[in-house]
C-alpha cells in the first residue's frame, strides 16, 4: 500500500485537493477532522486540553474559539497544545492506515496541514505539496469569517515556508492557474504514484520528466 502525503500552507488549496482525490475513491485521512473529533464533546483531547488551558471546556467539548485566544500569539503555549493533539491525532491515522491495509488499498492519502512541522512526512512514501502565489493565498484566507491580516501573520510564521514545502516535495500542484489544471496535475500525480508501486524521488522525477 502506497502512503500519500497531501499537505500546504493555509488558504494553497488543500482542502479541495483532498475532495478530489476522495471522489476518485482514494481512501483520505483528514487530520483536521480527526481534531474536530478529539475536540467533541468526550473526544479523547478534551480532558487533556481542559487541564493545560483551564476553562476551554464547555459541555463537555472543547470551545475552539476560547482556546485559540489562549494560544494566539503565544507560542509556548500553542507547543503545549500540539504536544497534546498532534499524538493523539497520529494514533488515528495509524488505525485508518490499518483498516485500509484490512481493506488492500493499493493508495492512501494522509491530509495533513502540518506534515512537515510534525514529522509526519516520514510515514509517507511520497508526499504531494499544493502552493498558490502569496497575493492569491492571502486573498482566499482573509476571505474566511474572524480572519484577519494580523491572525494570518501568525499563522504563517508557524508554518514552514511554501517554497521550503515545494523543495521537500515529491509533487508541487499549482492551485493558482486554474481550476481545470490543478485537478489534472494532481490526479496525474497519482496516476505515476500507482503505476511505479512503492516510489522513490529518482523514479518519480523521471517520470514526471518523460511524460513532460
Amino acid at each position: 500500500m502506497i502512503v500519500v502525503g497531501l499537505t500546504g500552507s493555509i488558504g494553497m488549496g488543500k482542502s479541495t485537493a483532498a475532495a478530489v482525490l476522495r471522489r476518485a475513491g482514494i481512501p483520505v485521512h483528514d487530520a483536521d477532522a480527526a481534531v474536530h473529533v478529539l475536540f467533541a464533546r468526550d473526544g479523547a483531547a478534551v480532558a487533556p486540553v481542559e487541564a493545560a488551558f483551564p476553562g476551554v471546556a464547555r459541555d463537555g467539548a472543547i470551545d475552539r474559539r476560547a482556546l485559540g485566544a489562549r494560544v494566539f500569539g503565544d507560542p509556548a503555549a500553542l507547543a503545549r497544545l500540539e504536544a497534546i493533539v498532534h499524538p493523539l491525532v497520529r494514533a488515528r491515522s495509524r488505525a485508518f492506515l490499518r483498516a485500509a491495509a484490512l481493506r488492500r488499498a493499493p493508495l492512501v492519502v494522509l491530509d495533513v496541514p502540518l506534515l512537515f512541522e510534525a514529522g509526519r512526512a516520514a510515514d509517507c512514501d511520497a508526499v504531494i505539496v499544493v502552493s498558490a502565489p502569496p497575493f492569491l493565498q492571502a486573498q482566499r484566507v482573509l476571505r474566511r469569517p474572524g480572519m484577519t491580516p494580523a491572525r494570518l501573520r501568525d499563522i504563517l510564521a508557524r508554518q514552514m515556508p511554501d517554497r521550503e514545502k515545494r523543495r521537500r516535495a515529491d509533487f508541487v500542484v499549482a492551485t493558482g492557474l486554474g481550476r481545470r489544471l490543478s485537478l489534472r496535475a494532481l490526479l496525474r500525480a497519482v496516476r505515476l504514484l500507482r503505476g511505479h508501486g512503492r516510489p522513490n524521488r529518482r523514479t518519480l522525477w523521471m517520470s514526471l520528466f518523460d511524460h513532460a
